[in-house]
């Protein structure tokens, strides 16, 4: 799998993920919600880290995902520029 289709499917992924939680969000507690919201924070995290999407990419992402969906919890997301060696 190529760079740029790896970098494509992760974003649909992470895309598909923030959708699926705005979904499901209102029937769960706020605690249990914003957990979701923190795990799917940290798998965006690692994807940059990995570089598999840029950091620009990931904000725009979670930024869509907060105008399509306000009522999703928001959460600090600190984007790495790589992973640490």
């Amino acid at each position: 799998m190529g760079d740029a289709v790896r970098a494509e499917r992760t974003k649909r992924l992470l895309v598909a993920r923030l959708d699926a939680l705005a979904r499901v969000a209102s029937a769960l507690a706020h605690a249990d919600a914003e957990r979701l919201v923190e795990l799917a924070a940290v798998a965006t995290m690692r994807a940059v880290a990995l570089e598999m999407i840029r950091a620009e990419q990931a904000e725009a992402i979670w930024r869509e995902a907060h105008n399509r969906h306000p009522a999703l919890p928001h959460v600090a997301i600190e984007l790495p520029e790589r992973l640490a060696a």
